[in-house]
């Protein structure tokens, strides 16, 4: 009885599934392999936020500093806004500050700024000048150029840097680096090296009038890494 299965199934007629046999096609392309793919078919995601940004972030949140994050941007030639943010207002013991005509700065920079804005320049414009600080006036951050004079690249065009241009006093007065730096009045006077002295131990590089010429109306306060440089 086995035998005659055995020969029935050897009887049967043979058949072929398409796709289930491997006919010849010519010679094997060598398979790509998985990083060759993702070379030709890449896929675009955003790139997160560093710890420090993150960490950065929570301490402006904490200081209730007005902020909207700047999405990260590369422009290409060494400019880029990476771990930005666009201020509102900085903070005094007791009040917002204003901040004018600020574009994009590192959060790092917004940091230094806010404790510079709030223990430096507001309590110096109090105890020097008996009025507390309403706005501080800028010339700009972010600038896509070279440092003037030179080929190298400037730390506006990281969004690392500020210039300080005047400050507004709760009683009206206005003072202006380019207008106040030799002012006669040396309450104004000391009123301008008390922030340049505190701006200097809170940035990496601080510049003003006494540096050169090109700084005449304004402080340029830069962070980073760099050797710090007071002048």
């Amino acid at each position: 009885m086995a035998r005659r299965v055995l020969l029935a199934w050897a009887m049967l007629p043979v058949v072929t599934l398409a796709g289930c046999v491997d006919a010849p096609r010519g010679p094997r392309r060598p398979a790509r392999s998985v990083s060759a793919r993702m070379v030709s078919h890449p896929v675009v995601q955003p790139v997160p936020s560093s710890v420090a940004t993150r960490a950065c972030l929570v301490s402006l949140r904490q200081n209730a500093i007005g902020y909207v994050p700047v999405p990260d941007q590369y422009y290409g030639a060494g400019c880029s806004t990476l771990g930005s943010v666009r201020l509102a207002y900085l903070r005094s013991d007791s009040t917002q500050l204003g901040l004018a005509n600020a574009g994009p700065v590192t959060c790092q920079l917004a940091n230094a700024l806010q404790g510079w804005a709030r223990f430096g320049v507001d309590r110096a414009a109090q105890q020097i000048l008996g009025s507390p600080l309403v706005k501080i006036e800028t010339m700009g951050s972010y600038n896509c150029r070279n440092v003037a004079g030179t080929g190298r690249r400037s730390a506006h065009a990281t969004a690392n840097a500020i210039d300080i241009s005047g400050f507004l006093l709760a009683d009206g007065r206005r003072v202006t680096v380019l207008r106040d730096w030799r002012d006669e009045d040396p309450q104004i006077r000391a009123f301008l090296r008390a922030i340049h002295t505190s701006a200097c131990k809170r940035f990496n590089t601080v510049l003003s009038p006494d540096y050169n010429a090109a700084h005449r109306d304004h402080l340029h306060l830069e962070v980073g890494s760099g050797r710090p440089l007071c002048g």
